[in-house]
């Protein structure tokens, strides 16, 4: 069943202007160092490459799919540092794994031999504060902010309308902590925890059966960030 995909290239930008304007000032005024020294550059861009593994809240309805409820995802985005201590990020990720259309009877699942694959693409925009004094290696930090997730579920077989596809906006809030390896790569380890109600409601898969309509959970990845 389909669902009319949420274009959020507008609402990406105008969160990310206002975030700018309300918080740079504060940000640029923590850019100096304690003994006076220069400042930072006002802006700074970095890229980062990410792995990790995300577990669905949803858990029944994807191990009976997919014969668990988590898996490997890997994406990649981009990072604006206002002078020392705010961040916005981008980021685009993707989970994939293949899997057996199954039917729920009884709250219970019964494979129908058809193979099924997931694929899960989340858009994240997040903003937060780390905490840099300008003498740290390992710099700790927190954020939160918005993801869109685009979800598909397609089988061999299946009419157009029995494959799944939409696209849902939910939250999520973020903690974690940079290695600064040198002065332009770093090593982050980060943990999230996403929501992403009512994303089934519309839907007659599994989920939709079993009960389960949040597309969210836990997400733990390791980034490589190129950039100062």
């Amino acid at each position: 069943m389909r669902a009319r995909l949420f274009r959020p290239g507008a609402r990406i930008a105008a969160l990310v202007c206002a975030t700018l304007m309300l918080m740079a000032p504060a940000a640029m005024a923590q850019s100096r160092t304690a003994a006076g020294g220069p400042a930072e550059p006002a802006l700074r861009v970095r890229g980062f490459f990410e792995a990790g593994a995300r577990t669905f809240t949803a858990s029944e309805s994807f191990e009976a799919v997919l014969g668990s409820r988590s898996g490997p995802l890997f994406g990649a985005g981009a990072e604006v540092l206002v002078g020392r201590n705010l961040f916005v990020s981008f980021g685009v990720s993707r989970f994939q794994r293949d899997g057996e259309r199954v039917v729920v009877a009884d709250g219970e699942a019964f494979p129908i031999g058809l193979d099924t694959t997931i694929s899960i693409v989340p858009i994240e925009v997040s903003a937060g504060w780390r905490f840099d004094d300008g003498g740290r290696t390992v710099i700790p930090y927190l954020g939160g902010g918005l993801a869109w997730h685009r979800y598909k579920e397609t089988s061999e077989f299946a009419e157009a309308d029995e494959d799944v596809e939409f696209t849902k906006a939910g939250f999520q809030v973020l903690g974690g902590a940079e290695w600064r390896a040198s002065r332009w790569l770093g090593i982050a380890g980060e943990a999230a925890w996403m929501s992403v109600p009512n994303a089934f409601t519309s839907s007659t898969g599994a989920a939709a059966a079993f009960g389960e309509d949040d597309l969210g959970g836990a997400v733990f990845r390791v980034k490589v960030v190129l950039g100062r």
